[in-house]
C-alpha cells in the first residue's frame, strides 16, 4: 500500500503555528517582492481571493474583509517541511518527498496492520509535534493514493482527514468521482484529447484499450492507467535526483540603472547558484545571465537581453562563476535603461567527482578548500557573513517584504521569547 501525506494550506499553516490568533481566519501568502497571491487558507478561498491575484489590486479587499497578509518566508517553510518529513520517516523507511508539502510513503510488510488507523496516528502525531494539519490518502498505488488524499481533504468532516481505498468498490467509486482533468499526470492537452473521445472521469480512462493509451499518451500514460486500475506501476523514488538546472532570479523593489548596482546583484545571484550546486555536489559547464527593464514604467525604454557563457572547465566556485557572470553582464548592459529584473541560470550540470578536466585550464585547487570553509561559516553563522569583493559589504539587498513574519525556527535571535 501507498500513502500520500499532504500538508493542508501549508504556507498558511506554517504562519498559524506561531501566530495562532489567525487560526480559522482568512490568510494569504504573497510571492517574492509581495507581487501576487501564491497560497490561501480555506477562509480566503471562500471570500473569492483567486490564486495569482496581484496584491496591489486586492489591497483594499484584504483590508475590508480582514484578510491577514504574509510575505513568503521560505526559510520558515523549508524548515517546517523538514520537520514534518522527519515525523513521517518514523513510520516507514520508504519515503519519497514529492514536494515541500507532500510525501509518498510505501508500506511493505504491513499486511497485519490496520493502515487507516496508522494514517490517523500519523496525522495526529504530525499535528502534535509540528502544529501542521495534514490529510492522508491510502491506496494500492501512487495515483490512487493521490485520489484518496483528495477525498480525505474534500470530505474532512466525514473522513477525519484520512481515507483508504482498500476495496474494489471504493476504487471504482473514487475513479467515477474524479474528473479526468483532476487525475495526477493528465495535463491540459491530454485532458482535451480524452474529453474529445468522451472520457470525462478517471473510471472511463481506466477502461481505455492499452494500445490507444500507449499511442497517444506514451508509456507514461499506460503506467498511469495501470496505477488507476490498482496495479502499482509508478514506483517510489526514494532518492531525490539532483537538479538538472539551477537559477537565481529576482525582481528589484525599485529599478536599477547603474552598472555597479547590477554587477552587485548578478554577482550575488551567481554565488547563490554556486552554493546550491555545492549542496548537491554538482558543477556546471555554462551559465546564462539575463536582464530585463520594467515593462510597466512609463517613458522607460523596453529592453531585455541574455548572454550564455561557456566555462573553460566545470566548476562550482563562487569566485569563478561570479567572474563570468559579470563578464556576461558587461556584454548585455546598456546605459539609460531602468532595469527591473536580472538573473543567473547555470547549465550543463555534472557530478563534481565525474567532471571532465581540461588539459590547459583547471579549477584553482585553492577554491575547493575556500568554498568548503565558506559553506561551513554560512551554515553555522547564517548567510551573507562573507561576501566577494564585488559585493557591497555594507549593504544587504532585500526584497520587498512588508508583511514578513519572523524565522521562528531557523534564526536564533528571532525565536519566540516567553515573558
Amino acid at each position: 500500500m501507498f500513502a500520500l501525506v499532504d500538508c493542508n494550506n501549508f504556507y498558511a499553516s506554517c504562519e498559524r503555528v506561531f501566530q495562532p490568533q489567525w487560526e480559522g481566519k482568512p490568510v494569504v501568502i504573497l510571492s517574492n517582492n509581495d507581487g501576487c497571491v501564491i497560497a490561501r487558507s480555506n477562509e480566503a478561498k471562500a471570500l473569492g481571493i483567486p490564486m495569482g491575484a496581484p496584491a496591489f489590486q486586492y489591497r483594499d479587499q484584504f483590508k475590508h474583509q480582514g484578510i491577514k497578509v504574509f510575505s513568503s518566508n521560505y526559510p520558515l517553510y523549508g524548515d517546517m517541511s523538514s520537520r514534518v518529513m522527519s515525523v513521517l520517516e518514523q513510520y516507514t523507511p520508504n519515503v519519497e518527498i514529492y514536494s515541500i508539502d507532500e510525501a509518498f510513503l510505501q508500506f511493505k510488510g504491513f499486511d497485519l496492520f490496520d493502515l487507516e488507523e496508522e494514517g490517523k496516528k500519523m496525522r495526529k502525531q504530525v499535528r502534535q509535534w509540528t502544529g501542521i494539519p495534514v490529510s492522508v490518502g491510502m491506496a494500492p498505488s501512487k495515483a490512487l493514493a493521490k485520489i484518496a488524499n483528495k477525498i480525505a481533504k474534500k470530505f474532512a468532516s466525514k473522513t477525519g482527514g484520512v481515507y483508504c481505498i482498500d476495496t474494489e468498490d471504493k476504487r471504482i467509486k473514487a475513479l467515477k468521482w474524479t474528473s479526468i482533468g483532476d487525475v495526477w499526470g493528465v495535463g491540459r492537452q491530454h485532458r482535451q484529447r480524452l474529453e474529445a473521445i468522451g472520457v470525462e472521469n478517471a473510471w472511463q480512462f481506466s477502461l481505455l484499450p492499452d494500445d490507444w493509451v500507449r499511442k497517444y499518451m506514451s508509456v507514461l500514460g499506460l503506467r498511469l492507467k495501470k496505477d488507476l486500475q490498482g496495479l502499482p506501476s509508478i514506483q517510489l523514488e526514494e532518492i531525490q535526483p539532483p537538479k538538472k538546472g539551477i537559477a537565481t532570479t529576482r525582481s528589484f523593489e525599485g529599478t536599477l540603472s547603474a552598472f555597479s548596482d547590477l554587477e552587485e546583484r548578478v554577482s550575488t545571484f551567481a554565488s547563490s547558484c554556486a552554493e546550491k550546486m555545492r549542496k548537491q555536489h554538482s558543477s556546471c559547464n555554462a551559465l546564462l545571465v539575463f536582464v530585463r527593464s520594467d515593462p510597466h514604467k512609463k517613458g522607460s525604454l523596453p529592453y531585455r537581453n541574455s548572454c550564455v557563457l561557456p566555462l573553460p572547465y566545470a566548476t562550482n566556485s563562487s569566485i569563478t562563476l561570479s567572474k563570468y557572470a559579470v563578464l556576461g553582464l558587461q556584454k548585455i548592459f546598456k546605459e539609460g535603461i531602468a532595469y527591473k529584473k536580472a538573473g543567473v541560470m547555470i547549465m550543463g550540470l555534472v557530478p563534481t567527482v565525474k567532471r571532465q578536466l581540461s588539459l590547459f585550464d583547471s579549477n584553482n585547487a585553492k577554491h575547493v578548500t575556500l568554498m568548503q570553509s565558506l559553506d561551513q561559516i554560512h551554515k553555522r553563522f547564517g548567510p551573507y557573513q562573507i561576501k566577494l569583493a564585488n559585493q557591497d559589504l555594507n549593504r544587504t539587498w532585500k526584497m520587498k517584504q512588508e508583511h514578513l513574519s519572523k524565522r521562528f525556527t531557523t534564526e536564533l535571535k528571532e525565536v519566540i521569547t516567553i515573558k
